[in-house]
């Protein structure tokens, strides 16, 4: 049985006829966007302490640090506008249409976070130039996710797709590896005066060189899904039919969501602040920890290509997580040392990702072809807004508040825990569709 007969029948003019695709050109295409995104997000991470001395200064350091994350977590407000808007005009016009909206957005609010002047500098404009770069991010990857990931699922064979959809979360991790390093090297050879007054800015400026390869590849992409011009709105079609599922579709990601942004992007602030490391040297989680998740990303999806079933491998990576958080914050808050830390953080990545591919497909899977880009850009956007968004500050909160190193496992154990009591409800779509 070939593979065109595996999917939903579509009308005819639903699809223009492909031309053969690389799969190295449709991976590099679909996961560069979603790179940049991250990459950004791994860079302000990594300088949050300051930026929040720059551009919110306050007199209390944890009042600067909390505005710092707080404008990193406001861009994802508007992720669930871009994961309405753009992910439905994937479904209607096309991935290819949306994924090329969607990179020249986030190269605009990249290019407003390396020009931003200073508070000292230009009052609260510079702030305000800020918060609209990461607005404008975070609409771009609300939509970029469901066109993006859409497309890598439906570009070829059922046996292969989940190798080509662990591209997407394995950009992350490169994205994560590439933003510390170029932290890692700037810390250590710029002097604090230099990195203060320009060094910060380099990394978001190296992230726009990304643009025109992106715009490059995905301009010669083969489209895989349109709708007739007849039907109805995807995204009303959408919360009629398959509202239940976008509803648990959110509450599936919260674990994994919450254990990215802590485990990735929190944890070089966490070395920092609470373990009191020198900041060159706990930059290195981001570069372990980005290594690693590109790793369990790819496992995890050539498992998925080769097992029977998902969630077995879902429900088993959860559970293995939320049993290592504990006795590991313990241990890296009782004996804290690099290169403890380090392995700690590799450790609970991995069994974080290994999770994450399956996880996708199952989501993918449910979800009919004519409404699949804009169901997962809204359950994504959501969920990664509600949960991820907030991370950092809640966090960040929860140390100020009860003084406790170890608030930030309790936090990300009880979102793993929802995502698994989830999941046990989900059903498994056979392979054959």
């Amino acid at each position: 049985m070939n593979d065109a007969t595996l999917q939903p029948a579509l009308p005819a003019a639903a699809v223009a006829a492909p031309k053969p695709t690389s799969q190295a050109r449709l991976i590099a295409a679909c996961s560069i966007g979603n790179a940049l995104e991250m990459y950004d997000f791994t860079v302000y991470s990594f300088f949050a302490l300051m930026i929040g001395k720059l551009f919110f200064p306050s007199d209390s350091a944890y009042g600067s640090l909390l505005l710092a994350v707080a404008t990193f977590g406001i861009g994802f407000v508007m992720r669930p506008l871009g994961g309405f808007v753009i992910g439905n005009y994937a479904d209607r016009h096309g991935r290819k249409a949306a994924m090329t909206l969607t990179i020249g957005l986030m190269v605009v609010g990249t290019l407003c976070l390396a020009v931003a002047p200073t508070y000292a500098t230009a009052g609260l404009f510079g702030p305000l130039v800020i918060l609209a770069g990461r607005l404008l991010q975070g609409f771009s990857l609300g939509g970029e996710i469901g066109a993006s990931t859409a497309m890598l699922m439906e570009s070829g064979g059922i046996k292969g797709r989940g190798f080509r959809v662990s591209w997407q979360l394995g950009s992350q991790g490169i994205a994560a590896l590439c933003g510390a390093l170029t932290a890692a090297v700037l810390y250590g050879n710029l002097s604090p005066e230099a990195l203060q007054s320009w060094g910060w800015r380099v990394p978001f400026f190296l992230g726009l060189l990304i643009a025109p390869v992106g715009f490059y590849i995905r301009a010669h992409l083969d489209e895989t899904h349109t709708a007739e011009a007849h039907e109805s709105s995807p995204l009303g079609l959408l919360f009629r039919e398959h509202g239940g599922l976008v509803v648990k579709g959110v509450l599936t990601i919260i674990g994994g969501t919450v254990g990215t942004y802590l485990v990735i992007y929190f944890m070089p602030t966490y070395m920092i602040r609470e373990l009191h490391l020198p900041a060159s040297l706990s930059l290195l989680a981001g570069c372990v920890t980005g290594l690693t998740s590109f790793a369990a990303s790819l496992l995890s999806g050539w498992l998925a290509d080769r097992l029977p079933r998902r969630k077995p491998l879902v429900v088993g990576a959860t559970l293995v997580t939320v049993v290592l958080l504990y006795p590991a914050f313990w241990l890296m808050t009782h004996y804290p040392s690099v290169p403890l830390v380090l392995a700690l953080s590799a450790l609970l990545t991995g069994t974080l990702y290994l999770g994450t591919t399956p996880m996708l497909l199952m989501m993918m899977e449910l979800l009919p072809i004519k409404v699949r880009a804009s169901g997962l850009s809204v359950i994504y956007a959501i969920g990664v807004t509600v949960f991820g968004g907030s991370c950092q500050f809640v966090v960040t909160w929860l140390l100020a508040r009860t003084g406790n190193p170890l608030s930030p496992a309790f936090y990300m154990m009880a979102c793993a825990a929802v995502t698994l009591l989830t999941v046990m409800t989900l059903r498994e779509v056979p392979e054959s569709r």
